[in-house]
């Protein structure tokens, strides 16, 4: 593909004023140079078609690396055929071959003006050089228009001089072609392809990397017209990183060919860069290049990274970008600023500083890229960082975030890497891995090398994939984590080391979400050799990862086995058994043989179970409401002083911080989380893993975060394969609920199909947290429904303790909002029977409640009391079990006629459920005092929602940190008017100190948050 020249007037003007000058019978040279591809023959073309329409004889000449071995070759095709000159040889006349050619110009020259167009001089043969070198002097007595281009282009081995290296600048007209703008590149796209919108235009311009010859050779290749979308033909939005996807390929061609042109040692330079780039990380924008860094001189002028798409498609950059070289002056005459090394090679010196690619520094990193290129490629350091500079100037390159160099387009790229054998793309990284390791590199980067190189049989190999693994684990990154690992194994490994990685690389696949290939990794370590621990954590692993797959009676059957041949290790064969109780929860059927079997051991021989098999006895006494909250807690602090075996530890704190949690121990049940999920291993499974989560969910649930549960809901489990809903899923929905978000709790709610769940504890929670969706949306028999649901899946479990889901108190409201009030009053005597068994605030302050709106009358207003009483005066923060009861006791004393009383304690839950951002009940609380006569409308009296305009304001800057004063200065108020502000905005707020009023403020009164009526 041919097309206009864009940004070449400068060049067009200087060859129409020596053209002009030669009609008058004064000629010149006119050199015109620039990198490869940058298209000197275009124009060279243009100055003949100009010259030829001014009248001009035109003799032509283009020179190829084949004619350097003919003597005067270049001026032979200049001058046409010479009969005296077919017997030439090296070695001859060459001063007389010369004097014969001039005289023969001069001839031609007295028949009229003449240009002379030389393409690629560089290529030329020594004496057709000097030939030209000696016109040139000789030029301005005739009628001669010498215009020659020149490739000028920093390389990897020096260049010779330029031709007019040893001549006077009076004598030359230099122009250096500068790589196209953004903006003219932009035009081109558009006019090959009138309906390319923005996006898939800017694509383009960056793989054409500011070269004619490369954009239009993409050009080519695209064919088809885009989208006005700016998708490309295919509907793909954008272009291909890949060039197998171009057809018929004159895209990798042309880049071919400019390789060829740089010769050997560029060429395995841009090479090993390409294959480097594809071992460094990503960015935030995959592995495009971003803009030149802050203070980057060799970016290029008008770079479409980081540019603003509309501005610069509408024609930003229209003066080009600078010149290698610094481009010519007003007189056509160039020249090399500073910047050619002592070939007359373009480009920046060898010895410029790390910012332009150049020498060392003495802060480098020691992975730095020049240095890993330079060992890579075998390369001179001080050449590669001058290369560097020079293609990044030239556009072919730009830095991305972190400074590195990268190919403008990963297109670019894999053109580059056309073509290029496996093997030397292999070697190249593992001598970059070699040299990052000597220099101390992160371990990350050496490993990432590695992971393009076959085994390198070393040991140091396969430390660095190990401690690679370490770091990605310890970041959250398990997909590069199973990558090192994989690579890992492709090294010399014993057995039983391999059983261990094995075991790590299937934890972290399960993790990865790819539980089929790590049930085989963990499947095939079970069958190596290993001691007994490693056994054990293996069975572990595989079991946790076959339960979660809804396999739980094969998961058992891999650790009765893994316990078999286990004899003689009582502590081992314990922590297989606890494992095995954690994952029964899973299966209905296994968990009543489990705890059948736990229970009977528990009581004829309790030194068998071990301190973990008997903290799960207590969980289980708890549940099935056997046990007080406080004998709960004696008995599991007695076994967590005991001493354990590590392996087992996480059992025994798993289970007793879901323990301590369900006796409103929130605070050591947070405690036991926290110091479970630190002794975890990174990289090994564990069903402790996601038990501690839960009970850190329940932990929030308990103290009305509703904030740290929606935002944990949004991060749970990202990787981890889901068959069912899980126990956070069911707090999320509650508090979205709580929270006022109707919408977005149906969806949730909706997001599951409950009938195709697997069975699970976990299942049951979320069952009774769509009651509560339900019953909150006005649906009340779908609520009953998942309630009685709930209950009758629970009983089955033996758990009928209102700890983990108080069931009873729900259908009892389902009841009594449908007029079974004897139902009502049944379950909910039954639900305060059992939690006085477990005795905690929370569980009898609930029961209470319900009991009391169930009973009614003088009895239900002494409940409704009673459970106001109990939750208020309870140790730990009960969450919106407080607000709940003081709106229950609140509609009693409105039923009784106890106006005034009934307003106090609905004003007053209305003032918590604001605190707690509990939006749906804050809304009930407001109804309620409307319904009590309360006058309308006002704001709370409290809360940060009763704060009048002037408080916030004033509030916000104090917790800012601004002193009265500033405040005061600020606000254009009297310091006073200040201090009179802030007292009244401690007292609404319930606060006594400045540093309380970041967390005070926050959150503001929720979207959709009613007003609360005032008396």
């Amino acid at each position: 593909m041919t097309g206009p020249l864009r940004e070449r007037d400068d060049a067009r003007a200087l060859v129409a004023a020596e053209t002009e000058r030669t009609l008058a019978g004064t000629g010149g040279l006119v050199l015109l140079r620039g990198a490869t591809g940058t298209g000197r023959t275009a124009v060279l073309e243009h100055a003949a078609r100009y010259a030829a329409d001014r009248g001009l004889r035109v003799l032509r000449a283009r020179c190829s690396p084949e004619d350097t071995a003919v003597p005067f070759g270049t001026v032979l095709q200049l001058l046409g055929p010479v009969p005296e000159f077919t017997d030439l040889a090296p070695g001859g006349d060459d001063r007389g071959s010369a004097a014969r050619l001039w005289r023969l110009l001069r001839s031609y020259a007295d028949e009229g003006p003449l240009m002379v167009a030389v393409d690629d001089v560089h290529l030329a043969d020594d004496p057709s050089r000097r030939w030209l070198l000696e016109a040139a002097r000789r030029l301005d007595r005739l009628p001669v228009l010498l215009v020659v281009t020149e490739r000028s282009q920093y390389d990897i081995d020096p260049r010779p001089a330029g031709l007019t290296q040893t001549l006077s600048p009076s004598l030359v007209r230099t122009h250096t072609l500068a790589p196209l703008g953004d903006g003219a590149a932009a035009g081109l796209v558009r006019d090959a392809f009138p309906g390319a919108g923005p996006r898939w235009t800017a694509q383009c311009v960056r793989a054409g990397a500011g070269s004619p010859l490369l954009l239009h050779a993409l050009l080519d290749d695209l064919g088809g017209a885009p989208r006005p979308d700016g998708s490309a033909p295919d509907g793909v939005p954008e272009l291909p990183e890949t060039c197998a996807e171009l057809y018929p390929g004159s895209y990798p061609a042309a880049v071919s060919w400019w390789l060829n042109s740089a010769g050997t040692a560029t060429a395995d330079v841009a090479r090993c860069l390409a294959a480097l780039e594809q071992a460094w990380p990503q960015g935030p924008d995959g592995d495009r290049a971003g803009p030149p860094a802050a203070g980057d001189t060799y970016g290029r002028s008008g770079a479409l990274a980081g540019a603003d798409e509309a501005h610069l498609l509408a024609g930003a950059d229209s003066g080009g970008r600078g010149g290698l070289l610094g481009g010519a002056d007003a007189g056509g005459r160039g020249g090399l600023s500073g910047g050619a090394d002592a070939g007359g090679c373009g480009g920046p010196r060898a010895g410029a500083d790390r910012d332009g690619w150049g020498g060392p520094r003495a802060d480098a990193d020691p992975g730095d890229p020049v240095d890993l290129l330079a060992e890579a490629a075998g390369a001179d350091p001080a050449r590669v960082a001058g290369w560097l500079a020079a293609m990044t100037r030239l556009g072919l390159l730009r830095r991305d975030a972190s400074g590195r160099p990268r190919y403008a387009h990963p297109l670019l790229r894999d053109a580059v890497l056309t073509g290029w054998p496996r093997p030397r793309r292999e070697a190249a990284h593992r001598a970059a891995a070699e040299a990052s390791l000597r220099r101390g590199g992160r371990v990350e980067a050496v490993a990432r090398h590695l992971l393009r190189t076959p085994a390198v049989a070393e040991p140091w190999a396969l430390r660095v994939l190990r401690d690679a693994v370490t770091v990605a684990v310890h970041d959250a990154r398990p997909a590069d984590a199973v990558a090192y690992l994989r690579r890992a194994l492709d090294e010399p490994v014993a057995d039983d080391l391999r059983q261990r990685l094995l075991t790590e690389l299937g934890s972290l696949e399960y993790a990865s979400a790819d539980a089929p290939a790590a049930i085989a990794r963990l499947a095939e370590a079970q069958h190596l050799p290993a001691d007994p621990r490693n056994r054990v954590r293996t069975a572990v692993a595989l079991g946790t990862a076959l339960a979660a797959r809804g396999e739980i009676r094969t998961a058992m059957e891999v650790l009765r086995r893994t316990e078999g041949r286990l004899s003689g290790h009582p502590g081992l064969t314990r922590t297989v058994q606890a494992a095995g109780a954690l994952l029964s929860d899973q299966d209905l059927a296994t968990r009543q043989e489990v705890y059948r079997w736990l229970c009977e051991t528990g009581e004829h021989a309790p030194e068998l179970l071990g301190t973990t098999g008997q903290a799960l006895l207590v969980r289980y006494g708890a549940t099935a409401g056997l046990i007080s909250a406080q004998e709960a807690m004696t008995r599991v602090r007695a076994l967590l002083a005991q001493p354990g075996d590590p392996l087992a530890e996480p059992f025994l704190l798993g289970t007793a911080a879901a323990v301590a949690q369900w006796a409103d121990e929130l605070d050591e049940a947070e405690r036991l989380v926290e110091r479970g999920l630190a002794g975890q291993h990174p990289a090994l499974l564990h069903p402790m893993q996601h038990a501690l989560l839960n009970t850190r969910a329940d932990i929030a649930a308990a103290r009305g975060d509703h904030a740290r549960l929606l935002a944990d809901e949004s991060r749970a489990d990202a990787g981890a394969p889901r068959t069912g809903p899980t126990n956070r899923d069911a707090h999320a929905l509650m508090a979205l609920v709580h929270t006022g978000r109707t919408e977005a709790a149906g969806r949730l709610a909706r997001a599951f199909d409950l009938r195709r769940a697997p069975e699970s504890w976990e299942l049951n929670r979320f069952l009774y947290a769509r009651g509560v969706q339900r019953a909150a949306a006005g649906d009340v028999m779908g609520a009953l429904h998942d309630f009685l649901e709930c209950g009758r899946r629970q009983a089955a479990r033996d758990v009928v303790s209102p700890v983990v889901t108080p069931w009873r108190t729900a259908v009892a409201e389902c009841r009594l909002a449908l007029g079974g009030g004897q139902e009502a009053l049944a379950l909910a005597t039954e639900e305060l029977r059992l939690a006085r068994v477990w005795n905690t605030p929370r569980t009898v302050g609930r029961a209470l409640r319900v009991l009391g709106s169930a009973t009614g009358g003088r009895r239900g207003l002494e409940l409704a009391e009673e459970a106001v009483r109990t939750l208020r005066d309870g140790p730990v923060d009960t969450g919106t079990e407080l607000i709940e009861a003081l709106l229950a006791q609140g509609r009693q004393l409105l039923a009784a006629g106890e106006r005034g009383h009934a307003r106090n304690r609905l004003r007053e839950a209305a003032d918590l459920a604001e605190r707690k951002g509990a939006v749906r009940l804050l809304g009930l609380a407001g109804q309620a005092l409307r319904d009590s006569g309360a006058r309308s409308p006002a704001t709370a009296g409290t809360g940060s929602g009763a704060l009048t305009g002037s408080e916030r304001r004033i509030a916000e800057l104090a917790a800012a940190g601004r002193t009265n004063t500033e405040i005061a200065d600020l606000l254009h108020l009297a310091r006073r008017t200040v201090e009179t502000h802030l007292t009244s905005t401690y007292r609404k707020l319930r606060i006594r100190r400045r540093t309380e009023l970041p967390a005070a403020l926050t959150p503001e009164r929720p979207r959709g948050t009613c007003p609360v009526p005032q008396d």
